[in-house]
């Protein structure tokens, strides 16, 4: 509903939809119990799952561990629920439903047989279905560790487009319904990425904070990956932050994708010969398979260090009859084993990624080392899947925009004196979790699958604002209902356009106080601003940009903007302001549109930009300083080809290929220049399908460059990909910096990697990493960052140059499996996308807010900004809802300090009681005073409750932090610097007091009451 392509959704309401789901009712766990006490503590005897069911590897042998799996992606060429009934066949031919029963009917035949299940979200809608005598079954094959879970979030997650807020929510909620169903023995300890498109450090970086002994993968570029099989480095210890103690994770890459060896793919969906061993058939094959196995894996055994490997023994939605598997893999390890007598030294058997760690732990070899990422992944020379990173913007708005709303529903829902909600919660929650899917977020599924994916979050989005409008009503004593502009995007909100009276409510989700340009659409012409106290607030009417007002479908009434700044929303807290028409025509915005070659300037206390006499952005003032700073639209043409060879492979929803030097938008700009008191703004038009505005607000340090960009015209046959370019007078030297999920910050050097000599035949695509949050441009003296309101591609192709790609359109599929063109459309022409831009922008060093400090904090304020609620006072005067109503509220005693940030506070799993987590927002030397280690004391933040309990735990919450113990793994004796550590441990023992070293994350459950 929050991005174009969605605003004429049906908006009714479908919480019955939520609410009508079957519910889970989770026991407590091991949360709020004595430590080490499960909910199926009288299992735990007779468990002999994890490490403890492990068959026991031959030291003189090549263990083979054959681990069972089916890849079930969580929506791609078929929906979530297409894929779980196993309908629509003729998009694919796969049920979800049937693996997980055929799958436990199999193992259930046969104590010696494992399989491993990773998404909980198909899980857990299968579990819900099931009877209770086969639910104690499945108890029973996970107790012996037959049926293993691996990952164990609710999604495969992406690892280049998804932010590591919703990534933690999405592991957190899946590990807690594992948790509650099976107890430890639902613990995942091993990492299972095996299909997301390139990997990130930082997703290391959380398996580590999780607890997970290890992690496996199979897609790295094609050179990567044939040099790591030559040199044997293929396992490696990943060295996931340079910031964390302990953030070593084990790292090994799957030697066939994650497929079964060739020939031998037992499943339905596969055309390989079965094992035939009648005594007497004709057809008979044991020996030559035998042999055909025994000849991969000793190819394979040249390639890997240990004499244990791990061979994948399924695809994509195999096990649909599991017992055709099975079958032939009991007469694979029979038949292979059998060779032991005659001199073999090959053992094979069932296993798991558990098994295989544990195993290769028990070697005590020594592995080689990583520090930076796995981006970009190319899967031949010409096949760089860079173009996901921006491919579907509006849906990867729509899953901010939803990230967003939930951390404010799950605070409003824990501090709403009215309890209840949790199924609406959950509603969002497990939303959120599949839009993190590496088939959703990326933009990589058939369009009928982003348009289901739009719904289920809608629906989502809807069902939580029930516990949102029941939590304002309780806390403000006001019973009029508290609605979301869901369309401001396209700046329309039914309530401001069409009430005389209306009552804007600030929610800020962040536990400092803070501060908001508030901008909503108003058929006025004037309008008085109240808060709380009866303080009249300045405002200002501003002219929505034309081509905003012209967008075809947009229905509100509005021409202007009424624009006021919003003090002081106190953290975790509300603040509430009464706004009311006026008829004053004397505040009619005047707009100025400068002529042809006349050159503009805005300004406020701090910045000034100029425009040269083409319209476009030319330099940057700050103090007594003046630097260049232009900024321009281009695109790229995407590669149209016939996808036979390597070189006719199509730009398409996965890859970027330009197949030309990109080209200007426009050479002219039209300008309209709007200068008031709260904000300056230039208008800029392009063409007819680019335009953007460029705004200061007063006392701002950074710019805001709000786009819009569609319909992307294709009358010349031609695909486009569409870039902001930025280019500034900082020297460089070819080296830029991106974001790793939102967090720790990545350097970059142009044309290089870390781990391999590049020659790079796609040299722009080659160079693109993705964005989620930032990408920034630094020398001895200036540094410039970019912040984006959604995931987007982007890189540094010149020397003080950045550029993000924030639109696709494209002709040809480019043959990795979607099966469509990304050509999409709404309303019958092209999608339109807006977003914005947030620059950064001064000099490095000592000073009251260096650039660095100022972009950490702002990271915050893109991510998440105060939400607003507008309801209705048509009915209401000043007077009645100031004295009558509560309209200013915060759960926090005072903010924390500025390098900390309140990453989750919401309803844990008892009455009163709260999963909370604080993160230190800098890494160690980012800045000499924010980055040092901080303290802070629990009883004075939260001072408005009673604390009757703490304890800490991992990442996830899945375990007790004192019970935490992973698997050691160790380098190669070569010298590496060692990290110096800046651990700080509380000395008094008090449970209150909390420390955070740089980029540390800690979560707690609490249990407290308010006063």
């Amino acid at each position: 509903m929050w991005c174009l392509r969605s605003s004429l959704l049906l908006f009714a309401c479908l919480l019955a939809v939520a609410a009508a789901r079957p519910g889970r009712h989770h026991g407590s766990g091991f949360m709020l119990e004595a430590r080490n006490h499960w909910r199926h503590n009288e299992l735990r005897e007779e468990a002999k799952c994890g490490y403890e069911s492990c068959p026991v590897p031959k030291d003189d042998m090549l263990n083979i561990h054959l681990v069972p799996h089916s890849h079930d992606d969580v929506g791609w060429l078929k929906t979530v629920d297409q894929y779980y009934y196993g309908s629509k066949s003729n998009h694919q031919y796969a049920g979800v439903q049937y693996i997980l029963d055929s799958v436990v009917e199999a193992l259930l035949k046969n104590p010696d047989r494992k399989f491993i299940y990773v998404e909980s979200a198909f899980f857990f809608k299968w579990w819900d279905e099931q009877t209770p005598e086969l639910q104690k079954a499945v108890h029973k094959l996970v107790r012996e560790g037959r049926l293993e879970f691996a990952g164990g979030a609710w999604s495969m997650n992406d690892e280049a487009a998804s932010h590591y807020q919703s990534l933690i929510d999405q592991f957190t909620w899946g590990l807690r319904l594992l948790n509650d169903t099976f107890g430890e023995c639902g613990r995942p300890r091993a990492g299972w990425q095996i299909d997301p498109f390139g990997h990130s450090r930082e997703q290391a970086s959380l398996f580590a904070q999780m607890g997970f002994d290890g992690m496996f993968f199979a897609r790295l570029d094609w050179r990567d990956n044939t040099k790591r099989l030559q040199d044997k480095t293929a396992e490696m210890l990943w060295k996931s932050s340079a910031n964390l103690e302990d953030s070593d994770m084990f790292t090994s890459v799957l030697y066939n994708h994650y497929s079964a060896p060739p020939g031998f793919c037992f499943d339905i969906l596969c055309r390989d010969d079965p094992f035939v061993d009648g005594q007497y058939s004709v057809e008979n094959n044991v020996k030559q398979k035998v042999d055909d196995f025994l000849a991969f894996v000793t190819n394979m055994s040249a390639r890997y260090r240990s004499n244990n490997l791990i061979i994948t023994m399924g695809d994509d939605f195999n096990y649909m009859d599991a017992n055709m598997n099975f079958v032939n893999m009991d007469k694979l390890i029979k038949y292979t084993n059998a060779r032991q007598s005659a001199g073999s030294k090959v053992n094979v058997f069932y296993s798991t990624p558990t098994c295989y760690l544990k195993a290769v732990h028990d070697t005590q070899l020594t592995w080689p080392t990583k520090t930076d990422d796995f981006f970009p992944y190319a899967s031949d020379p010409h096949a760089y899947w860079t173009g996901y990173f921006t491919s579907r913007p509006t849906s990867k708005r729509m899953e901010r925009h939803g990230n967003h709303f939930l951390q404010v529903c799950k605070q409003l829902t824990a501090l709403s004196p009215s309890k209840g909600g949790e199924e609406h919660l959950t509603v969002l929650r497990e939303a959120i979790g599949v839009m993190q899917h590496h088939d959703a977020i990326t933009g990589t599924e058939k369009q009928h699958v982003t348009d289901d994916y739009s719904r289920m979050l809608h629906v989502a989005i809807e069902a939580c604002g029930a516990n949102t409008n029941a939590a304002l009503q309780s806390m403000t004593k006001n019973p009029a209902t508290f609605e979301s502009c869901h369309l401001l995007n396209i700046t329309q909100c039914e309530i401001s356009e069409t009430k005389e009276n209306f009552v804007v409510t600030l929610y800020n989700p962040l536990a400092h106080a803070n501060y908001q340009y508030v901008r909503l659409p108003v058929t006025g012409n004037s309008y008085l601003v109240r808060d709380h106290s009866g303080q009249e607030l300045s405002s200002q009417m501003v002219s929505i940009p034309e081509p905003v007002a012209n967008l075809f479908y947009r229905v509100g009434l509005s021409t202007q903007e009424l624009v006021f700044l919003a003090n002081d929303i106190p953290p975790m807290g509300y603040r509430s302001y009464y706004v009311s028409e006026t008829y004053d025509d004397s505040h009619t915005q005047n707009d100025e549109h400068p002529s042809k070659k006349k050159t503009v300037s805005i300004a406020n206390n701090r910045l000034t930009l100029n425009f040269d006499e083409n319209g476009f952005l030319s330099t940057i003032n700050f103090g007594e300083e003046s630097h260049r700073l232009q900024q321009d639209f281009l695109y790229y043409e995407g590669a149209y080809g016939n996808n036979e060879i390597f070189e006719n492979r199509s730009s398409g929803a996965y890859i970027f290929r330009p197949n030309s030097t990109e080209k200007h938008a426009t050479s002219l700009v039209r300008l309209t220049v709007i200068k008031g008191d709260q904000v300056q703004e230039v208008h800029q038009q392009f063409n007819e399908w680019v335009s953007q505005v460029i705004r200061l607000h007063d006392n701002e340090m950074h710019v805001e460059f709000e786009w819009m960009v569609g319909p992307i015209p294709i009358d010349d046959g031609k695909g486009k990909e569409i870039i902001s370019r930025f280019y500034t007078d900082i020297q460089s030297d070819g080296v830029f910096w991106t974001d790793s999920n939102g967090r720790e910050m990545i350097k970059r050097v142009r044309d290089q990697r870390e781990t391999w000599d590049l020659e790079l035949v796609e040299p722009v695509a080659g160079n693109y990493y993705p964005v989620t949050t930032k990408i920034a441009l630094e020398d001895d003296n200036l540094r410039m960052a970019v912040l984006n309101d959604r995931a987007q591609g982007g890189t540094s192709m010149q020397d003080g140059v950045v550029e993000l790609m924030v639109h696709r359109r494209l002709l040809r599929d480019d043959a990795f499996g979607v099966g469509e063109a990304l050509n999409e459309t709404s309303y019958g022409t092209g999608l339109i996308a807006r977003g914005k831009h947030f620059l950064v922008f001064g000099t490095k060093g000592p000073q009251m807010m260096p650039v660095q400090v100022r972009e950490r904090v702002m990271q915050n304020h893109v991510m998440m900004p105060a939400w607003m609620f507008l309801s209705d006072a048509t009915d209401l005067s000043f007077d009645e809802w100031q004295s009558n109503y509560i309209n200013m509220f915060s759960a926090m005693a005072a903010s924390l300090p500025v390098n900390v940030n309140l990453l989750t506070f919401e309803p844990w799993k008892q009455p009163s009681t709260y999963l909370v987590r604080f993160e230190h927002l800098f890494e160690k030397n980012e800045d000499s005073l924010y980055s040092s280690p901080i303290t802070f004391n629990l009883e004075e933040v939260f001072s408005k409750f009673s604390i009757s309990s703490i304890q800490e735990t991992t990442l996830a919450a899945n375990q007790w932090k004192e019970d935490m113990s992973r698997l050691k793994f160790y380098a190669d004796p070569v010298p590496v610097p060692e990290q110096t550590s800046n651990q700080i441990m509380a000395k008094s023992g008090d449970v209150m007091e909390i420390i955070l070293n740089p980029m540390e994350i800690r979560t707690f459950v609490i249990q407290m009451d308010f006063k």
